[in-house]
């Protein structure tokens, strides 16, 4: 079917074409919405790794057990890929919708056989004043449940509550606000008192925010270990 193009028509297009060569005005387009997006390795037994995002490498070589700062991406769904460094094969092809203005935390989680992307969303909001905030992260896939322990430094277990009991692997806490000062992070198989991961002294200053994260030691098992990130100051 032929278009019928009026001379009214005609006469409107050029006015718009006319009006808009003789505006010698530009208009910036608007800042895209941006997230913020950190990731750790934490798959015991794989290799080294490149981080793509949208098809366009972010990290290279990143080795477990290591974590990257906080890195700025536009806001939206976005393709996550983790590939193997020095070759093709991809083992985390993950598209995770990222809000605007929040923070984002992806372990590559899991043994090698069955890694995924696990996507913690982080609320790294103020604590109130002479607090801190502290979110514990089970990501030891050889440790089977946990009870995790905070505590004063030193003080004795057979007499400490958990503040986390039986918390299975790919599981995390809630941030918990307590005041600022020096703790002990212990984590025990499940029901018992036997430590299987001791983060020694943990200073924490007023309106810091920080993220514990259980690993188990390279290439899997035993002894476990745990890294600190720093969410906020």
């Amino acid at each position: 079917m032929k278009r019928l193009v009026t001379t009214s028509m005609m006469i409107a297009a050029m006015a718009v074409l006319a009006a808009g060569c003789g505006d010698d005005t530009t208009t910036a387009p608007a800042p895209q919405a941006e997230a913020r997006v950190r990731v750790v390795h934490g798959s015991p037994d794989a290799p080294p790794v490149d981080v793509l995002v949208d098809g366009q490498v972010v990290l290279s070589n990143v080795g477990y057990p290591d974590d990257s700062s906080y890195l700025a991406v536009p806001a939206g769904a976005r393709n996550l890929k983790v590939r193997v460094t020095g070759g093709p094969d991809v083992v985390i092809d993950a598209t995770p919708t990222l809000e605007a203005n929040h923070d984002y935390t992806v372990i590559a989680s899991g043994f090698a056989a069955s890694i995924q992307a696990w996507v913690l969303v982080d609320d790294n909001t103020p604590p109130m004043s002479g607090n801190t905030k502290v979110r514990l992260v089970h990501n030891a896939p050889s440790a089977g449940s946990v009870d995790i322990y905070v505590t004063a430094p030193g003080a004795d277990l057979a007499t400490a509550t958990p503040v986390l009991t039986a918390v299975p692997f790919a599981a995390a806490s809630p941030y918990l606000e307590v005041g600022a000062g020096t703790y002990q992070v212990r984590i025990c198989p499940a029901a018992t008192k036997i430590v299987a991961i001791d983060s020694g002294s943990l200073t924490l200053a007023s309106g810091q925010i920080r993220t514990a994260i259980a690993l188990d030691a390279p290439g899997g098992g035993s002894p476990f270990s745990a890294v600190v990130l720093s969410d906020l100051n």
